[in-house]
């Protein structure tokens, strides 16, 4: 008997080399496909902040109009990509959202399950104000470095954030990662984001002045609350520049360059993404200095409870961004660069019947 098996177990690579040749169809078994990263039958509820073109905005800036949760730009690509991979079970339902304000944390609020729009991966954006940890990052999908938009006549003299002096007025958005690396690289804070002693900081409730303690801190999650609504900082040196604070609840993006182009500030403190976005829009008089040698990723969040799904979105994601090969510049090269990762994935795939049976320890399979 033994004999017996040995040999049906020789003939039957030879009866499938036999096939192979007959049918051309023998082939190794198929990989099986993976499992979605959610069961559930409605899609995720995504929410978008909705004027960071490209990165991430609304086809209408009115949020009163149907179009303002239309997805467009860079992230509005990754996701639709995401919706497209094969085996994935994610969809997502998007609504814009127009204030930037700790945006990043209402993903852990019932009326989101996942936020984005050009946020950057920091672990302070993980905690609520209650020093909770609510919510968790993606993978980064997306690489920032901080920047300066200067007019062009003003480049040499603005040409990185040391030269910055105590009459230079730069335009920043509060509670951006623009104003935090700026208040950094200028010195005006430490790297706990603590404003140097002597800093004057006009509030809506009137002036204030910084002692050098954690009651007068700005990072990039939030600040101190003797700080909220901060419209200016005045420097306590000479060889540090005004910080000016622009935009309010709606459209803050869409307002901040205009306020260089209007002479409101001498320069803009924001990503360099945004601030080249912004020369091609405002036209050669305008251009980008003070590239800053850090780097940092953005992501997206979900709450921090949900590891296994942020764990199968990751996956996807560094597929899609071939581990952060793939990223903004060639998105801006072909905008269909993500939905052909996808269909690369798709292609893994079998789509045909197979026939497969085992025998001892192995498995044989054809078309």
């Amino acid at each position: 008997m033994k004999i017996f098996v040995k040999l049906i177990h020789l003939l039957i690579p030879v009866l499938l080399v036999w096939n192979l040749v007959a049918c051309e169809m023998v082939v190794p078994p198929p990989p099986s496909p993976p499992q979605p990263c959610t069961d559930r039958e409605t899609a995720l509820d995504f929410g978008f902040y909705a004027y960071f073109e490209p990165v991430s905005y609304s086809a209408d800036d009115n949020p009163a109009v149907p179009d303002f949760n239309t997805h467009l730009g860079y992230e509005a690509d990754l996701l639709s990509a995401l919706e497209a991979m094969e085996y994935t079970g994610l969809s997502f339902a998007r609504s814009g959202i127009a204030a930037w304000d700790r945006i990043w944390l209402l993903s852990a609020q019932p009326q989101f399950d996942m936020v984005g729009g050009g946020i950057t991966i920091l672990d302070s954006r993980t905690y609520n104000a209650s020093s909770e940890r609510v919510v968790a990052f993606t993978s980064g999908h997306i690489a920032f470095r901080q920047s300066l938009l200067v007019r062009v006549a003003d480049a040499d003299r603005l040409a990185s954030h040391d030269l910055l002096t105590s009459d230079v007025r730069v335009g920043v958005l509060a509670g951006t990662t623009g104003e935090a690396r700026l208040l950094q690289l200028t010195g005006l804070a430490d790297d706990a984001g603590m404003l140097r002693a002597g800093t004057r900081i006009d509030t809506p409730q009137g002036s204030v002045v910084s002692d050098g303690s954690a009651d007068y801190a700005v990072t990039a999650a939030g600040a101190s609350p003797a700080l909220k609504g901060r419209m200016h900082l005045y420097p306590p040196r000479d060889d540090m520049p005004q910080v000016v604070y622009l935009g309010d609840d709606l459209g803050e993006e869409v307002n901040i360059a205009e306020a260089l182009r209007l002479g409101q500030v001498d320069a803009v403190a924001r990503g360099e993404i945004g601030n080249r976005d912004a020369v091609h829009a405002l036209g050669p008089d305008f251009t980008v200095t003070g590239l800053d040698s850090e780097v940092e990723f953005g992501g997206f969040t979900l709450p921090v409870e949900n590891a296994s799904l942020i764990a199968c979105i990751n996956e996807k994601i560094d597929w899609l961004t071939d581990n952060r090969n793939i990223g903004y510049a060639e998105w801006r090269a072909d905008p269909g660069v993500f939905r052909q990762r996808a269909d690369q994935w798709n292609a893994q795939w079998p789509k045909e019947e197979w026939h497969c049976f085992s025998f001892v320890d192995n498995r044989y399979c054809w078309q």
